[in-house]
């Protein structure tokens, strides 16, 4: 999944509801976006890839609002009856974690259970689902059990899905005693593991910095990284204004607070 496209060119926004600083709740745009790369996993048309959802939105089947993740997924049937994207049984979906937000959307660095927003993805239709856990996620496999081999949380191991090798490593690097931290001798000692395994994309939480300014990230991890870059690393944790950077032979995706729809051009 080499990334042959320029850029992220955005197709389309959702509307949400997410905690302001300093208290309260604030509207926002999740953009969705779309970036060519040279093949897609067999079986599918296109991967959806995103992270870091940490807010409430309307479903399009009404109802209270739901964590956006899950209203994410409800629109992948309206978009694709509008010809925006493949129908959602061709879609691949990957998390890069935190898909957490306080039921009223007013809380900062809430923690909880996102089981919910994979599950949408499969009663969606997607064909497969695998990601990480940010520091802000409650999930294990065991939540995940009944979507069976559809669903893949990584932590330090990796899966093939469609002949494309997918490796990750959640969390972030920090205070062990906090949730969702490892010290960060343990966090590349995973790293340098999965990577041991020729991932075709390697799936973080937290991830390298870019190449630009304005691309903030860890640069222990990018330097571990480097040396033996996947053709694609996707991460979150902290925001980029432009998703796209290169690293070594291969790119940084970074899906904070965004949604990227990669496809295959003919």
């Amino acid at each position: 999944m080499r990334v042959t496209g320029p850029g992220v060119d955005a197709i389309t926004e959702l509307g949400y509801q997410r905690a302001r600083p300093g208290g309260g709740t604030a509207a926002a745009r999740l953009t969705v976006g779309r970036l060519d790369v040279a093949t897609v996993p067999e079986g599918c048309d296109a991967v959806l890839v995103t992270g870091d959802l940490q807010g409430v939105a309307a479903s399009p089947w009404g109802g209270p609002p739901v964590l956006l993740g899950v209203a994410l997924a409800d629109y992948l049937s309206v978009w694709s009856e509008q010809g925006l994207l493949p129908p959602p049984g061709r879609v691949g979906v990957v998390l890069a974690g935190d898909l957490y937000s306080a039921p009223l959307a007013d809380q900062r660095g809430a923690s909880g259970a996102v089981d919910d927003v994979w599950l949408a993805f499969a009663a969606a239709g997607c064909p497969w689902i695998v990601g990480v856990a940010g520091n802000h996620d409650v999930v294990s496999p065991d939540d995940l059990r009944d979507l069976g081999p559809t669903a893949a949380l990584l932590d330090g191991t990796c899966v093939d899905r469609g002949a494309v090798r997918f490796a990750g490593v959640g969390g972030i690097v920090g205070d062990p005693d906090r949730p969702g931290r490892r010290r960060e001798n343990l966090q590349l000692t995973s790293i340098d593991a999965v990577l041991a395994s020729n991932p075709d994309v390697l799936v973080l939480h937290e991830g390298p910095p870019g190449d630009r300014i304005g691309q903030p990230g860890n640069s222990t991890i990018g330097a571990r990284l480097r040396a033996q870059a996947p053709a694609l690393t996707v991460c979150g944790h902290v925001h980029w204004n432009a998703p796209l950077a290169r690293l070594g032979d291969g790119h940084v995706l970074n899906v904070d607070d965004r949604a990227v729809i990669l496809t295959s051009s003919p």
